[in-house]
């Protein structure tokens, strides 16, 4: 730890001392480890398959054809190297509020101030995202429905769910993580069956061809495909989860590790592997934006029973998704609250040892999404999930830096060597870097997304106002300030 560290914690051991010590290491910064080790497991699974691929795979299909398969492949590569840094990271320190602490110690407190507030509106509006796509699947059924009704129903419970105990998060996690293996493993393999045996309405249209034979590989061009790293990069939002569960987890240092360590086996599996076997099934020209290429499939195929499995898993994926987005906020702003960067109020646990007022108040935040849906239902979705992409780029580019920072202290003798060293070294995280620069250079060019940038730039502009207001209001943090950016550049 550095010198920096200890001074921020002697100053705060005193508030944290009623909640356990925080900041420090694998201590239990006052809350339960209360998540096992397949629950970790599954947390980290259920992290890579969400709304983005059930949903938003459908409209990254009509652009860019089978070259979609390419795109998740390229960006699964970059989501590991991000995580096998985060994973260096995390068993160097392993915290409950891993980016905003790394940040903070690697870049100074103005960036984990940054980080912890961005990564908690990342998740405010992803949860708006999936009660959208939530509301959406409820019409497959109950078209009667309005879609912000289902959305209020299904933020009240999740809600509720995250208000009892982490064990009680943890055990909801695992089982909707559990649907989503289990389908998408079967619609592989019912989609292979298609294929080599050609039962159903699709048998006889359906072959491997499909991947190259409707205009190529790339039928819109290569410009259309890169086009689409927008809305696949969203698909990979939550996988860095796995770093928040650190200071809950029964055993961080065997399980994180493993968990991380699976990634690229998960982007090969239900990334890359499912939508080859569903673009091989139907022609790419069939699916649109709006619409899951999983339920098209199998609506495709004529069985409307699996069609209608499929929407419930789809939906489990949104709900899941969701969830995870009230669990990571309120810890995030627990974190803050830590480093007196947000309202004491949010450090304090409730006898469930969760953060009950931090979850609360970002509940009531996502119920935007609930308006959203009222008033703009068919671009809810859209609006949504591309500010949450340049909110995660924002938070993994700042793992990647921190990163990079670490292992110059480590090269240099100044802090310990993980036990979890990241392949490549600093070397993949400027990789990581430069990828996600062009990511956000992509969305710049596209009118539809760049609506996410200027909310970038209203957001960085709060972020420095209320940085100075903090350092005005309490002359401790523009001391630790100074201090903390000298030990961060030095």
């Amino acid at each position: 730890m550095t010198s920096a560290q200890v001074d921020r914690e002697k100053e705060h051991g005193g508030d944290r001392a009623a909640d356990g010590p925080a900041g420090g290491g694998p201590a239990e910064e006052g809350y339960e480890r209360g998540l096992g080790s397949r629950q970790v497991q599954m947390i980290a699974i259920g992290g890579a398959i969400g709304v983005g691929l059930f949903m938003g795979a459908g409209a990254n299909i009509a652009k860019a054809g089978p070259s979609i398969i390419l795109m998740y492949a390229l960006a699964g590569v970059v989501i590991f190297f991000i995580m096998r840094a985060l994973g260096e990271l995390l068993l160097y320190r392993p915290v409950s509020g891993s980016f905003a602490e790394y940040a903070r110690e690697f870049l100074g407190p103005f960036f984990g101030f940054a980080t912890g507030w961005t990564y908690w509106l990342m998740w405010v509006v992803t949860g708006m995202a999936e009660l959208t796509a939530a509301a959406i699947y409820i019409h497959f059924w109950f078209p009667q429905i309005p879609q912000w009704v289902s959305a209020l129903v299904f933020l009240v419970v999740l809600f509720g769910v995250n208000l009892i105990s982490v064990k009680i998060f943890g055990e909801v996690e695992f089982w909707f993580s559990m649907i989503k293996v289990t389908a998408i493993i079967g619609m592989i393999v019912i989609g292979l069956g298609v294929l080599t045996l050609g039962f159903s309405d699709a048998g006889e249209t359906a072959a491997a061809s499909n991947l190259w034979a409707h205009d190529g590989i790339f039928p819109n061009g290569i410009g259309s495909s890169l086009m689409t790293l927008q809305g696949v990069m969203f698909a990979y939002l939550a996988v860095e989860l796995v770093g928040v569960t650190a200071g809950e987890s029964e055993n961080p240092e065997k399980t994180l590790p493993k968990a991380i360590n699976t990634l690229p086996w998960r982007i090969i599996v239900f990334y890359v592997g499912a939508l080859s076997v569903i673009l091989a099934v139907v022609k790419w020209t069939e699916f649109s934006a709006g619409n899951s290429p999983f339920v098209h499939a199998f609506e495709k195929m004529g069985i409307p029973l699996a069609a209608g499995i499929v929407n419930f898993v789809v939906l489990t994926a949104a709900l899941s998704s969701c969830n995870s987005g009230m669990y990571s906020t309120g810890r995030m702003l627990r974190d803050l609250a830590a480093n007196s960067e947000a309202p004491t109020i949010f450090g304090r646990l409730n006898s469930r040892k969760t953060p009950a007022f931090g979850i609360t108040v970002s509940v009531v935040l996502m119920g935007i999404g609930v308006v959203l849906n009222y008033v703009v239902p068919e671009k809810a979705f859209g609006y949504v999930t591309s500010v949450a992409t340049a909110a995660g780029i924002w938070t993994w580019m700042m793992i990647l830096i921190s990163h990079i920072r670490y292992r110059r202290g480590v090269e240099a003798g100044r802090l310990p060597a993980s036990s979890f060293p990241a392949p490549g070294g600093a070397l993949f995280s400027w990789v990581a870097v430069a990828f996600l620069a062009l990511v956000t250079c992509l969305i710049a060019y596209d009118k539809d997304a760049r609506v996410c940038l200027y909310v970038a730039a209203v957001w960085a502009v709060a972020l420095a106002a209320g940085w100075q207001f903090l350092k005005r209001r309490n002359p401790a943090i523009a001391q630790r300030a100074e201090r903390e950016y000298a030990s961060a550049v030095d």
